[in-house]
This record gives structure tokens, sequence and C-alpha cells, in this order.
């Protein structure tokens, strides 16, 4: 793919890859080579340089891989994703998804729309999308252990296969039940569709401004999913006298949880910036994702710029 050269300010990007994957690796090269053709500085962290060898690709330090890009591009699932987020979020960097996985949920695109998306990085064709995140604070005793956050979900759960988790949870400061159970997730409108799906739980759009409370296994009468404000405080405490359990965010940062932990969940001030090249209504990517049954629909059809029908 020839790409023409801008020879405007410099301009940088953030290639992130899911390096024991072939696939990504050898399709990465492609996309940072045609990255470079078109004038745009390609970073990758020192590691995963190594593995690219791509013609022009800069490596850096991964502390501050994203510092002065003006987007970080990933190619893998949705756990290579959440990576990309944790480099792109301190720099308030846009990322952008190529699924290279399975469902692929947070990806603006499938591996067979690459050719379409390195376009679009080339002629700045993209918009941003803002997502909600979670600020996540663990304290025992009144003294504070870990200061995390999540764009998906915060979860605690069991430590223990044969015990169950006793956790007491608190919207707003006021008590609202106590489960016995495997545990609880807490999620944003974006992780509405991971785990705290797979748990039962609602599925948010993402415009919508709420957070979600999803109990796992829970051993009682009421324990139903929970849409709360989006300023809510959500707190759960492990009981002093019973076992302690586990923080997961994202699936990828944990923190023990000693019992008697209390763990408190906000909206975090700082959101993660999605990079968007084709906008859709999230009903489609919902039923392409989850390959629903749409057949027959015989709804009004969306009309383009031009007055045709889509």
């Amino acid at each position: 793919m020839t790409l023409p050269v801008h020879t405007a300010d410099a301009r940088r990007v953030l290639l992130v890859v899911h390096g024991g994957r072939t696939d990504a690796v050898a399709l990465a090269r492609e996309v940072a080579q045609d990255l470079c053709d078109a004038g745009i500085e390609v970073r990758a962290e020192s590691a995963e340089a190594v593995r690219l060898v791509a013609c022009g690709l800069v490596a850096v330090d991964p502390a501050r891989a994203a510092e002065g890009c003006e987007l970080v591009i990933v190619l893998g699932g949705d756990g290579t994703i959440l990576r990309g987020a944790e480099l792109a979020r301190p720099y308030d960097v846009p990322l952008l998804g190529v699924n290279l996985g399975h469902v692929g949920f947070l990806a603006e695109a499938e591996v067979e729309e690459v050719s379409s998306v390195v376009r679009a990085v080339v002629d700045r064709t993209w918009t941003v999308e803002e997502r909600t995140t979670l600020e996540v604070v663990v304290t025992l005793d009144g003294v504070e252990c870990a200061r995390t956050w999540a764009l998906n979900e915060a979860s605690v759960e069991k430590s223990s296969r044969e015990k169950m988790l006793e956790v007491l949870v608190e919207v707003d400061a006021r008590p609202l039940s106590r489960w016995g159970c495997d545990g609880v997730v807490a999620a944003t409108p974006t992780g509405s569709t991971a785990y705290a799906f797979s748990a039962g739980g609602p599925v948010v759009w993402p415009e919508v401004e709420a957070l979600v409370v999803v109990p796992i296994s829970a051993h009682a009468l009421f324990a139903r999913p929970l849409v709360v404000s989006p300023s809510s405080r959500i707190a759960m405490e492990l009981l002093p006298s019973k076992t302690g359990g586990v923080l997961w965010c994202d699936g990828r940062r944990l923190v023990e949880l000693p019992a008697g932990s209390r763990v408190e969940i906000t909206r975090h001030p700082t959101p993660v910036r999605l990079a968007r090249v084709q906008p859709a209504p999230f009903t489609d990517r919902l039923v392409a994702k989850f390959d629903l049954p749409v057949e027959g629909w015989r709804g009004t059809r969306r009309r383009s710029d031009n007055g045709t029908a889509s």
C-alpha cells in the first residue's frame, strides 16, 4: 500500500502488539512500514521493537512510551488493548484497537480493515470518544493500602475456591446488603459487555452515564445487578471475622485483600479516549460482536449523506 508523505509537524504513534502471536507481529511490521513511509514516526516498547524489526521503528522506554504521541495503535485482543490503555491514559492519548482476538469489544476495527485504519491515521480522519474509568481505593483499618483504576471493571473475588466471600455492599455511604458470594463486580458502561455481562449484568450503552454493580453467585434473596449514578460511591467491605479475598482491575492489576479490607469505587476524573475511524451505532457493534440474529428486520433504514438508504 502506497501512502502520501506528510511534511507538516512531526507526527508520532505508539504501536502495541500481542508479541506472542506471529500473525500480530507480521501485521505490525506492515503497519509500521506503511506509517513510516507516510512520514509518521512509529514507536514501540523496547521488548516489542526487538520482535518487530521494522524499518524506522523507534524503541522507547515503556514507562513513557506514549508521551508525545498522537495515537496508540493496538493490534491484538481486548487484553492487549487494555495494556495499551495503561500506556495511553497517563498522557491523554487516544487509543485505536485492531481486533486480532475473539469478541474484541474494545477494538475499533477487524484485522481485514487494517488498510483503512492506516489510511485514517495518515489522513487524520479519526474522531475521539471518551470512556468512563473507575478509581479504586483499598483501605484496612482506615489506612490506605492501594490505589488503582479500571476501564472495564473492578472485581472483588474470593481467593479460596472452597470458601464463599462475605461482602457487605454500600452505596453512597449507606449499607445496601450483605452477600455470601463468589465476588462482586463494579463496572463502567464499557465494562458492561465484559466480566459484568458474563456474571449476568445488563448491557449499558457507552453514552449512558452510570455504574453497574453485579454480584457473582450470591446466596441472597436480594442479589440482582444494580445500575447506580456515575457520581455514586460504591464500597465493598470484607467482614473482619471472615476470609480475605482479592481485587482485580481489568483482570490485569491484582491487590490482595485481607479480611476487614474496604474497597471504595468511584468515577475517576481521567477517562480513556478511544479513537474512532468508522462511527457506527452501538447497536450495530453489539449485533456484530455477539453475532445476534436480526434477520427479518424491516425497520427504518439509516440514510447516508447523499440520501440513499444504508
